[in-house]
C-alpha cells in the first residue's frame, strides 16, 4: 500500500505541485488587473476607440480610500476617460505617436512641459491639519533668519533680464522649514502673482531675484488664486506646470534644435 497516493495516482507531489501553479496563475492575473488602475484602458490615439481586449479579467475594481480631516472618500481609477482632442494643442501629422504642437499660448493652455494635474483643489494640510504653505505674512510664529536675506523688497527679473515687479511677501512651507512660493506685485500695478521660489536666483549684493524660466511680460498671464492667502493643490500644479513649461516655451529660441 502507497500511503503517499490519495486517490487513484494523484500523490501529495502532484498536489502541491497543481496548486502551485493554480496560485502562481492567479498571482499574474491579480497582479496584471492592479497594475491597470491608471492610463487604462487603452485607446486608439487616432479615433478613441478603446481596446476591444479590455474586461473584467483584465481590468481591476475600484478601490475607496477614506481621506484624513474629513475630506470624505476618493476612488481609484476617478478620472474616466482622456480627451482625444486636446485644448491647445494638435498632433503634428496624422499617425499614431505623433507629437503635439501648441495652437496657442502653450503656457496658458498646458501643454508639453506646462501640462499640470487636476489634483484636489483644497490646500495642502500638515499634521495638525491646517494649511502647510502659508503666507510668511499670515503667521507670527515664523521668520526669515537672520543670516538669510529678506526678499521682501527685492526686484523681480525675467528670463530677458526685464523687470517683471518686486516681491511683497514669501510662502513658507510650515512641515519642511522651506520657502516655496513668493509673491511679486508686477510692474504697472494691478496684479500679484505667486512664483515658485525654487525656479529663481537670488542675488543678494544687487537686491535681485532673477527667474529665468519665463520672460518679464509673460509674468501676467500666470494663474491666480481662487482665494487670497491660501492656495490650493490644483494651484500649485497650474502655477510649476506654467513656469516649469517656461523652460522650453518661455523664450522663442528655446524651442529651436541647438544644431
Amino acid at each position: 500500500m502507497h500511503h503517499e497516493i490519495i486517490v487513484g495516482r494523484l500523490d501529495v507531489a502532484e498536489l502541491v505541485f497543481y496548486a502551485f501553479v493554480g496560485f502562481f496563475v492567479a498571482l499574474v492575473f491579480y497582479l496584471r488587473r492592479e497594475d491597470r488602475r491608471e492610463g487604462y484602458p487603452l485607446e486608439d490615439a487616432m479615433t478613441g476607440r478603446v481596446d476591444s481586449a479590455w474586461g473584467p479579467l483584465t481590468a481591476s475594481t475600484y478601490k475607496r480610500f477614506k481621506l484624513p480631516f474629513d475630506r470624505g472618500y476618493a476612488t481609484t481609477p476617478s478620472q474616466g476617460r482622456e480627451p482625444v482632442d486636446l485644448a491647445g494643442a494638435r498632433p503634428f501629422a496624422r499617425f499614431h505617436g505623433a507629437p503635439y504642437v501648441p495652437t496657442g499660448d502653450p503656457l496658458v493652455d498646458g501643454v508639453g512641459p506646462a501640462a499640470w494635474v487636476k489634483r484636489a483643489d483644497y490646500p495642502d494640510q500638515d499634521m495638525e491639519g491646517r494649511p502647510r504653505i502659508v503666507p510668511l505674512s499670515h503667521d507670527d510664529h515664523w521668520s526669515i533668519a537672520r543670516e538669510d536675506p529678506n526678499l521682501v523688497g527685492m526686484t523681480v527679473t525675467g528670463a530677458d533680464h526685464k523687470v517683471a515687479g518686486t516681491i511683497t511677501d514669501v510662502w513658507i512651507d510650515r512641515s519642511d522649514h522651506l520657502v516655496r512660493y513668493v509673491d511679486v506685485a508686477l510692474e504697472g500695478g494691478g496684479r500679484t502673482v505667486q512664483v515658485p521660489f525654487l525656479m529663481g536666483t537670488v542675488k543678494r549684493a544687487k537686491r535681485l531675484f532673477h527667474v529665468d524660466a519665463i520672460s518679464a511680460e509673460q509674468f501676467s498671464r500666470a494663474p491666480t488664486l481662487a482665494t487670497a492667502g491660501q492656495i490650493t493643490r490644483r494651484e500649485e500644479d497650474q502655477l510649476v506646470g506654467y513656469f516649469g513649461g517656461g523652460y522650453l516655451y518661455g523664450l522663442p529660441g528655446r524651442t529651436e534644435p541647438w544644431l
